[in-house]
């Protein structure tokens, strides 16, 4: 099989997996962070699972773009420069960051998502920089509206994803433990603005580079952390009698 046959196979396995995954996430909810649990095996730190699980996206896509040539056109740059501005941070800043104590993630889920990010990072570079073509992303594609809206809903996005971020690092004071009710930005309506902000900045990606590899990715962030968001909001109100009750779990407004 060759590499264009085996790419096909595998993108179109990528979608099928995702409409799979995200009804059963309604049931099931991945053990780490404040659903932790024992039941899913042996674990390893916290930190250490977030980089393991999250550097793929830098290392697998970066090499994509090396392996194409290394592609210096204003498109291609802007895809990389957008694509690494997200997951440099998530893969070497954001666990580092992170006020986690002695929690612990299960090797299955580092594995799982660690296999994610490689297959997603692979799909979306390999097209961007090799199989899309010099003149799928040309000069033209610099002043095509999908382009300018698709990065400006992008960077809405991360602008959201990094104010919640924020927030929730600087929730405890020094010496604090436990969980608080975040509150600003867009906490004020929404429990998981972090992970809303998330879904809006791969829907831009997916309008930058109007490709079915950005489209896929942008779906399969919907399938994963919809669920999650609804469990954050369902531990949110267990937990907290006096949880703000006009919130919704992930969109103002709807949901």
């Amino acid at each position: 099989m060759d590499e264009p046959t085996f790419y096909r196979f595998l993108l179109w396995g990528f979608l099928v997996v995702a409409a799979l995954t995200f009804p059963a996430l309604f049931f099931i909810t991945a053990p780490y962070g404040r659903h932790e649990t024992k039941s899913w095996g042996p674990t390893i730190d916290n930190r250490l699972g977030w980089l393991l699980m999250e550097s793929p996206s830098v290392l697998v896509f970066f090499g994509c773009w090396y392996l194409g040539g290394c592609p210096t056109d204003p498109a291609s740059l802007v895809f990389l420069v957008l694509w690494q501005l997200h997951y440099v941070h998530r893969a070497f800043i954001f666990p580092f960051r992170i006020k986690s104590g002695p929690k612990r993630m299960p090797i299955a889920i580092a594995a799982a998502a660690f296999t994610f990010t490689s297959i997603n990072g692979y799909l979306n570079g390999r097209w961007l920089f090799g199989f899309a073509g010099a003149d799928r992303y040309g000069a033209a594609w610099l002043s095509d509206l999908r382009f300018f809206l698709g990065a400006a809903i992008f960077l809405a996005g991360f602008a959201i994803n990094q104010q919640a971020d924020w927030i929730l690092l600087h929730l405890r004071k020094p010496g604090e433990t436990g969980y608080k009710i975040p509150r600003g930005g867009f906490y004020r309506w929404v429990s998981c603005p972090n992970y809303f902000g998330e879904i809006i900045e791969w829907i831009g990606f997916a309008i930058c580079t109007w490709s079915l590899p950005g489209l896929a990715f942008a779906l399969w962030t919907i399938a994963n952390l919809l669920p999650r968001a609804r469990s954050h909001h369902r531990w949110y109100r267990e937990k907290f009698p006096d949880y703000p009750p006009e919130r919704k779990a992930l969109v103002p407004g709807l949901f």
